[in-house]
Parts: structure tokens; C-alpha cells; sequence
């Protein structure tokens, strides 16, 4: 049984259809990646799963359960974490202050245990020596991390990155997807949509393709890479 299935998946603003009869399966510790045009309706896709918007028509079961009726804190509660494309942490918080905030209100730990995962996280992604700073005085990589971190916080069994490395450097994108491959090896099943497409094929098992809210494609990362309307649609080449 899959950890994450959607099954016929709709949404649509108006007249505009931006997810389009999507279904997809993702099981438990593998990582998905998502690719596809500026447009192509990713960030829908998530918010569809994490529960930031509601689908249209369709079903998205998680770990067994059927939770298109859940809001979002629900989901999250239940072991879905995310980051978001733009970092919006607690600006006037310390980056200790947002992590205890996640795990206790997204993760619905105690104050002590939410202490002990806070200080963890910070270990894990690199920001134990930033722990005191204000989260709005943080460089981009920082943020970054601390997006990560708040998701790690809640204790996901399903991790939701959204361009977690747009933005950044070389050197700053191999960081990150080193802690990445950690988080993987601890067991997190992870859907990643990223434009760094070396730096998600370094860890991703699947990619899933899609344009104007419609799959187009979907399997192992180089034979996706090498179909030809993938690399018409998302890479701007003739086949």
C-alpha cells in the first residue's frame, strides 16, 4: 500500500482546470521528484496534498486513510510536512523560538519534547549556531534550512519541498541536498519540485512530470529525461 495516493485529482479557478485528472502513488521512503514549466500547476499539486486548497473531484488517501476532507493543520498532524517555495518564517522569532513552534502546534508535542526536537533539528540542518538569531535577519541559504527545519519539526512521515534549492549557489545546493540524502536515509518518504534538475536527480528515485495540470510523463529519472515530449515541453528541445 502506498504511503500517498491520489487518485483522479481536479482543480480548477473559474475556466481554468489547473490540475486535470491527476493520479499518482508515492511509497513509503521513496523520493518523487516533480518537474514540469513555470504554470504547469506543482505548487497546486501540493497545496491539493497538503491541504492549503481543496480538490474539485478526485480522492487523496494517506497512509491508508482517506483525507481530502482534512484541513491543513489536520494533515499536517497526521505527518505531512512541507516548505514553501518563498520562506515565511516567524521573522521577530529566534530560530529556536520557530522550530519549538512548529513541533508543538504542527507536531502536537509537549513543551519539553518540543525543546529536545528543536535542539535536534538544529543539529541536523546546520542552524544550531544561528539558534538565537531573528529568523528575518537569516541569508537566503539560512532560510532555506530553516523551512526545512520547521518541517522536520513536526516529526513528517511525508515531506513536501517546493524549490527548497532556488536561489541558490553551487556550493549552497550541494549543502542542502547533502542534508537531504541524510533526511532520506533516515526513512522520510519526500516529493520534491525543483527547477536545480541535477540536483534533484541526485537523490530522486521517480520523477513525475506534468504541464497545464495533465501528466505527461512519469518513471525512472533518465528515461523521463530522455522522452521526447519532456524534453519539448520542459526543456525547450526538438526530440
Amino acid at each position: 500500500m502506498p504511503l500517498l495516493a491520489l487518485e483522479h485529482v481536479s482543480k480548477s479557478y473559474g475556466a481554468l482546470k489547473v490540475t486535470d485528472d491527476i493520479s499518482l502513488a508515492v511509497a513509503a521512503g521513496e523520493t518523487l521528484g516533480i518537474l514540469g514549466p513555470n504554470g504547469a500547476g506543482k505548487t497546486t499539486l501540493f497545496n491539493l496534498i497538503s491541504g492549503d486548497v481543496r480538490a474539485d473531484g478526485g480522492s487523496v488517501r494517506y497512509d491508508g486513510r482517506e483525507i481530502s476532507g482534512l484541513r491543513a493543520h489536520q494533515r499536517c498532524r497526521a505527518g505531512i510536512g512541507r516548505s514553501y517555495q518563498v520562506p515565511q518564517p516567524f521573522s521577530r522569532l529566534s530560530v529556536f523560538e520557530n522550530l519549538v513552534t512548529a513541533a508543538c502546534f504542527g507536531g502536537r508535542q509537549g513543551e519539553r519534547a518540543a525543546w529536545a526536537t528543536a535542539r535536534e533539528v538544529l543539529e541536523q540542518t546546520g542552524l544550531l549556531a544561528q539558534a538565537n538569531r531573528p529568523a528575518g535577519s537569516l541569508t537566503l541559504l539560512d532560510r532555506k534550512r530553516l523551512e526545512l527545519a520547521r518541517a522536520l519539526a513536526t516529526r513528517p512521515k511525508l515531506l513536501l519541498l517546493d524549490e527548497i534549492a532556488g536561489g541558490l549557489t553551487e556550493h549552497e545546493a550541494a549543502e542542502l541536498v547533502d542534508e537531504l540524502r541524510r533526511i532520506k536515509a533516515r526513512g522520510v518518504t519526500m516529493i520534491w519540485i525543483e527547477h536545480v534538475v541535477h540536483a534533484l536527480l541526485s537523490i530522486a528515485d521517480r520523477l513525475f512530470v506534468i504541464n497545464f495540470g495533465q501528466r505527461i510523463a512519469e518513471g525512472p529519472p533518465r528515461a523521463v529525461l530522455d522522452d521526447p515530449q519532456v524534453r519539448r515541453v520542459y526543456l525547450g528541445m526538438e526530440a
